[in-house]
């Protein structure tokens, strides 16, 4: 285990932002962890740990120590007739671990395919997509413990899961380190295909699912056709959260904008955040070397060049813009370093 003084973090961020950190480190290891905790430089220094980088955006140097969570490794613990448990460590890419189980015909994230950054962010944010969350199938999450050292595991009903939070990034926020994650996943059958957009697209190519791996190529088809690669063109994904209301104010916008679409769901309506951008009349705008991508307003890209501090005040200027029109806040589903 080495740690770097000064490094650049350009590469390890799918903003593709350049920021300087004054302490860097490659996890290689779930034995390094004892060193890395008892090093001066982690000990005396903010902490900040990475995975795909696919969900931060850097505004500023980091006057501290970024850990790459790099641990890789994927098992079946235990399987019966039904179900099977799976042990992936939390530096295996995401869409990594859905083809693997994918491949083995095992249902229950492959609506979760192509979804950016590493396992061990994944609950975290309590990641979704297409009317599926990793809660929907996660048992436990193993963790370490940053201010002794402690391996601990939490298990689902502890970890108070919400919308795209946890308690990971609520009460336990940079108190955890995420070594390994645990899932149960069904051998039989079970598939989520309700979700509007995955209807369509099942329809009009003619697909008849047969196992899961056919949703999740249907799954990356729609995302690859809609979200740009980073690699050609910076941005974190989705960049907001969608916003839920409740019934009053649903109605309420409802009498002003006909063609707003709702979603009811626990009692709460749900409006795509993605829908009043666009409304706003950002979807494709550009300002400088920052803007909405002009097939998806929930994403902000960086068409090269930009600081975090740019692709920040382009999102204010947004979340201005629909408060002035709806009287709603728009929440940033990306963490601002």
């Amino acid at each position: 285990m080495e740690i770097i003084k000064n490094y650049d973090l350009k590469k390890l961020n799918t903003f593709g932002v350049s920021a300087q950190t004054k302490f860097f480190v490659e996890l290689n290891n779930e034995n390094d962890l004892k060193e890395l905790f008892d090093s001066t430089e982690f000990k005396n220094n903010e902490k900040l740990f990475l995975g795909g980088g696919s969900n931060v955006l850097f505004t500023k140097d980091f006057d501290g120590i970024v850990v790459l969570n790099k641990l890789k490794g994927i098992e079946i613990i235990e399987e019966n007739s039904e179900n099977v448990l799976i042990r992936s460590m939390g530096g295996e890419n995401w869409n990594d671990l859905v083809n693997f189980v994918v491949d083995r015909e095992y249902w229950g994230i492959e609506n979760l395919a192509l979804i950016p950054g590493t396992v061990g962010a994944s609950p975290v944010q309590n990641i979704g997509a297409y009317g599926v969350e990793i809660k929907d199938t996660l048992e436990n999450v193993e963790v370490y413990e940053i201010e002794t050292g402690e391996k601990k595991v939490f298990k689902k009903d502890e970890c108070e899961f919400g919308y795209r939070s946890s308690i990971f990034k609520t009460k336990f926020k940079e108190k955890y380190f995420i070594s390994a994650v645990f899932l149960k996943l069904n051998k039989k059958e079970k598939k989520n295909i309700d979700y509007k957009v995955l209807m369509e697209y099942l329809e009009e190519n003619k697909i008849e699912v047969k196992s899961s791996k056919d949703i999740s190529n249907a799954i990356s088809a729609i995302r690859k056709n809609k979200l740009p690669d980073p690699v050609l063109m910076g941005n974190a994904g989705s960049f907001f959260k969608n916003i839920y209301v409740d019934k009053n104010k649903a109605e309420e916008i409802k009498l002003k904008y006909t063609d707003v679409p709702l979603f009811e769901e626990n009692e709460r309506i749900k409006i795509p955040s993605g829908w009043l951008i666009e409304k706003c009349g950002w979807k494709g705008h550009r300002v400088g070397n920052v803007g909405i991508h002009e097939k998806q307003a929930l994403v902000l890209v960086n068409y090269g060049g930009a600081t975090g501090k740019e692709i920040k005040d382009f999102s204010e200027q947004i979340i201005n813009s629909v408060n002035d029109k709806f009287g709603l806040i728009l929440e940033r589903e990306v963490n601002l370093i």
